[in-house]
Parts: structure tokens; sequence; C-alpha cells
């Protein structure tokens, strides 16, 4: 057997898992076929294509699973399936701006917070959730998506947060004003950092865009310096 022979059985074992998930996924969009999928198996030959080598077979399969789920409350909160579709979720977040928009105006930021913090999740949830933050976060410059985690987070996660913050309103007067009408500036000026971090030098940035005075006010024990 030639070596291009040998490919195609490769080049063909990946069109099959392809096609396979492809018609999965359109085929669950349809509820009466949910309950003969299910009884089919589906669920057990999916599971596996969620760690495929090939992208497409992954993000195909959570799709298809994420869809099965919605006609399957034990589905849905199962861990595998919620590792799945948040991996799925960074996937798509990771490539444009515009793409990790779309993902964090649907309110995925927290939930997937959530995920990885909830003491219940398995170890690949919410290695899986962390990494799907990570993704998103380092693409979405949509600060109104941002700005609950900027109260919520831990700080390896806060880190992404703020360096995205840093990032759009040395460039936007209208972000800057929200940024300190809503309590933004003053949530910075809180943070612990050590002194050459990438926190604190996103931090540093931050602080630039705004009068010294301005930063003071909102400083922690400022009240208390002028009484």
């Amino acid at each position: 057997m030639s070596q291009r022979q040998v490919l195609q059985v490769f080049e063909q074992y990946q069109k099959s898992r392809t096609q396979f998930v492809q018609t999965i996924a359109e085929l669950s969009t349809r509820p009466q076929n949910i309950e003969t999928l299910q009884n089919a198996g589906v669920m057990s030959l999916l599971r596996p294509l969620l760690l495929d080598v090939v992208p497409t077979v992954q993000q195909t399969a959570a799709l298809a699973l994420g869809r099965l789920a919605n006609y399957n409350d034990d589905l849905a909160e199962a861990d595998h399936i919620k590792a799945a579709v948040g991996w799925s979720l960074g996937q798509i977040g990771r490539h444009t701006p515009e793409h990790a928009k779309a993902v964090a105006v649907a309110n995925v930021l927290p939930r997937l917070l959530q995920l990885y913090l909830a003491a219940s999740s398995s170890e690949d949830l919410q290695m899986k959730s962390k990494k799907a933050l990570k993704n998103i976060l380092q693409k979405c410059v949509h600060l109104p998506a941002l700005e609950p985690l900027l109260h919520d987070a831990p700080a390896n996660v806060l880190k992404h947060v703020v360096g995205q913050y840093s990032k759009v309103l040395p460039h936007d007067s209208k972000a800057r004003r929200i940024f300190v009408t809503s309590g933004g500036l003053k949530k910075v000026q809180e943070i612990k950092c050590d002194p050459g971090s990438a926190l604190h030098e996103y931090i540093t940035s931050i602080n630039n865009c705004f009068p010294e005075e301005i930063v003071r006010y909102y400083s922690p024990g400022y009240s208390e310096a002028l009484l």
C-alpha cells in the first residue's frame, strides 16, 4: 500500500466522522427525532468525538449534544455536556472581537465563571470553563459584558478582564465616563496585585486615562485622609 493510499484511509475516516456529527446535529434540531436518537445510543457515540483531534468534529459534536440536552434535563445537567458546550463557546469566542461579543452578550461569561468556581464541578469542567473564559476574554472588547466579572472574578481571571479594559479605555471617552460612574474605576483601585505584574501594568494603563486627582478620589482611604 502506497503512502498516498494510507493517507486516504485517514482522510476517509475524517470525512466519515465529520459527516456523522453534521448529520446528527441536523437531526437533533427536530423534536420528533430526539427519542429515536437517544434510543439508538447516539450519546455514547458523540462523547468520544468531544475529544477528537479535528476541531470541527469536536465543535459539531458539542453542538449536537447541546441540542439533544435541550430535551433531556438529566443530560443538560451532566458535567461532560457543560464542559463540551463551554469548550465550544470558547472556541467560537477566540476568533475575533465580533465572535467574542456574540458569545458574551448571551451572558455566557458569568455562567462560565460560576462553573469554574463551583466546588461541585468536575475537574474537567472547571478546566474547560477556565480555558473558555480566557479565550473569550482575550478577544472581548464589549465592556458591558465584562463589567460583572470586574466585581466577581478571582485574580487569575480578573487579570484578563482588566487587560481588556486597558485596551479600550485609552481610546473611548464614553467608555471612560461609564467606567467611572458604574464604579469600575473605584473597583480597580481596590485590586491588590504585585508591582511589575501584568495586572499591575494594566491598572497603571487604566489610571493613566484619568486625571490624577480622580484616581486618588476613588482610591481606598482617600476620604479618611481628608478627615
